[in-house]
């Protein structure tokens, strides 16, 4: 019989684990003193990525042999816990609004454990300001017919219309299929401005290299690595750095230098404590590279005085100013 519970010494921090034997990774065989172990390990880059970040959790009750559910209202502490966790108001596109969790020490990543969260997903926005992210987020994700090798090629065009547009992109495989870039942006534009700006990179990616990259927003349309602008909607997070994947892969930073040749297998969960004692974290400068959104934006305005307008948000937004309809182009022209 496995142990029941045990505690953490985490930094000065007792937390609990319950079960923590209990096998969280099916196909490896890894259990939640593993998962709890890796945070413990790499807590330094980990909780820099969702360091004072509302944080939706995403929790698997089964592990990856069963089905994951969002918690966007986090449980709050009980008097057994030992300390206060914060927590931030933050309004969805419904208009509802919920206290989400906001991480501040690393004994928080091992509660989130606790709660059976395999990976991070924090809001791209500061507990002091909800309203105005510090992050714009480009998601790579490929099409069917597009392999990881034009991903990577993918990526490198998106860190040249970056540093073209005085943005500074930090990379990371996503641990499932693609590959994420943040750029660090002062905290003075709206979700919808900044989404605004992410679509305008996106479509810039696309016309310099439009047989890889794509900016269609319905599947039937889209061919290569799609950039993913919606990902810089209200409520739209991704899995953060060093967040552990359902694949039992890493969310790794990368140097530009690795993105040519970088594999998603090449960081499993098991062996990544090496890695991350041999380069530390590669994001730790990213906090000193904040840019501004100016010039995407105004390549926005001209791509819409060349006819590119707005594009459809994901389905439970409500219908944008000048959002073209929102259904699928093969539909419509049946219709």
């Amino acid at each position: 019989m496995g142990r029941r519970e045990l505690t953490l010494a985490v930094q000065g921090r007792p937390v609990r684990l319950s079960h923590p034997d209990r096998v969280m990774f099916a196909r490896q065989g890894w259990t939640k003193l593993d998962l709890a172990t890796h945070y413990v390990v790499c807590s330094g880059g980990a909780l820099r990525a969702v360091y004072g970040r509302p944080t939706v959790l995403k929790r698997w009750p089964d592990g990856t042999a069963g089905e994951p559910f969002f918690q966007k209202r986090a449980p709050k502490p009980g008097p057994a816990d030992g300390w206060q966790r914060e927590y931030a108001t933050v309004r969805f596109p419904s208009g509802r609004s919920a206290d989400l969790f906001v991480p501040r020490h690393p004994a928080d990543l091992v509660w989130m454990t606790q709660l059976h969260c395999l990976d991070f997903n924090p809001w791209p926005v500061r507990a002091e300001d909800v309203d105005h992210p510090d992050e714009l987020r480009v998601d790579l994700d490929p099409s069917p017919d597009a392999d990881y090798a034009a991903v990577r090629q993918v990526a490198l065009v998106c860190r040249e219309v970056l540093q073209d547009h005085g943005l500074t992109g930090w990379a990371k495989t996503s641990g499932s299929r693609g590959i994420h870039i943040y750029a660090r942006i002062a905290p003075e534009w709206s979700f919808s401005q900044v989404r605004r700006a992410a679509l305008a990179l996106a479509r810039e990616v696309e016309r310099r290299c439009p047989h890889q990259a794509t900016s269609a927003w319905w599947k039937e349309e889209r061919h290569g690595v799609f950039v993913d602008y919606n990902q810089n909607a209200r409520d739209r997070t991704m899995a953060s750095a060093y967040s552990v994947r359902p694949t039992g892969l890493v969310s790794a930073p990368l140097t530009w230098d690795e993105v040519p040749e970088a594999e998603l297998e090449d960081f499993p969960m098991d062996t990544f404590a090496a890695r991350y004692a041999r380069v530390g974290d590669l994001m730790a400068g990213m906090d000193d590279t904040p840019g501004r959104l100016d010039a995407l934006l105004e390549l926005s305005q001209a791509q819409a005085g060349a006819g590119q307008g707005e594009a459809p948000y994901p389905p439970h937004f409500p219908k944008g100013p000048g959002e073209p309809p929102r259904v699928q182009p093969s539909r419509r022209r049946r219709a």
